[in-house]
């Protein structure tokens, strides 16, 4: 224990001196750097070297915008209701897509439409003329039995056809070369179980140059008797197919 205080007595003057030297130096330093901040212009530039913040890219936000967007485009609706169809935005609103080619292309195209639209409107238009009975041909099974009619039917193209189960013609009218136009007129006809048509409404060809064979047509399709048929229905639909060749 003498030893540690005979120690200390020789070197505490030592340590001492020491501590007052470093805290001059640390005096002087500290009004070095003052005399150097108010030395600054006032316009003096400072550099900022701590990095900006970079920004990671957040999916889920994504995720969360485009649904945002997708409900606006949707009318707010979600869910089941939302439709998976495509969407071609650049035909909106008389928008182009900005290609000279497809918009030429799309220019056509409605320009097609709008001629068939138009063609079959005028079609649809003219009204079926009123004619008086017209004299006509008659193919005639009458009397045959349904065996003979089936030896006798031609298997081939012809120019009048019919669709109605199984049933067959016993008085079929040919209006075929009465027209001085040529076409294929449609008729659907109903036909109760005695083989009388109640009716017959042509269907109007897209390209009709002469309205007179839908007055032919329906009535041939009105004059033609088939079969009678206890086990058909009580009205039963069918069709007769006209093909009428131009004189």
């Amino acid at each position: 224990m003498e030893n540690l205080f005979r120690l200390y007595r020789d070197n505490i003057n030592g340590i001492i001196a020491t501590l007052v030297i470093h805290l001059v130096v640390m005096v002087c330093l500290f009004f070095a750097e003052l005399r150097n901040n108010m030395d600054l212009p006032a316009d003096a530039l400072f550099v900022d070297l701590v990095p900006e913040e970079v920004k990671l890219p957040n999916p889920d936000k994504e995720k969360l915008e485009l649904g945002n967007q997708s409900l606006a485009l949707n009318g707010g609706k979600s869910g089941a209701n939302n439709s998976n169809r495509a969407v071609n935005l650049g035909d909106q609103s008389g928008r182009t897509s900005g290609d000279p080619f497809f918009d030429k292309e799309y220019a056509r195209e409605v320009a097609e439409a709008k001629k068939l639209e138009s063609d079959v409107n005028k079609n649809l238009a003219k009204k079926i003329p009123v004619i008086g009975d017209i004299p006509m041909p008659v193919a005639s099974t009458e009397g045959m039995t349904r065996d003979e009619v089936k030896r006798s039917t031609f298997k081939g193209k012809s120019n009048i056809h019919y669709l109605l189960g199984n049933r067959y013609h016993l008085q079929l009218p040919i209006p075929v070369y009465l027209a001085q136009g040529g076409g294929e007129v449609v008729v659907d006809i109903v036909v109760n179980r005695n083989g009388d048509v109640l009716s017959a409404t042509p269907r109007v060809p897209v390209n009709l140059n002469d309205p007179t064979i839908l007055a032919y047509a329906k009535q041939a399709a009105e004059k033609t008797l088939f079969n009678p048929s206890s086990s058909a229905p009580e009205k039963e639909r069918g069709t007769i197919t006209y093909l009428f060749v131009a004189q």
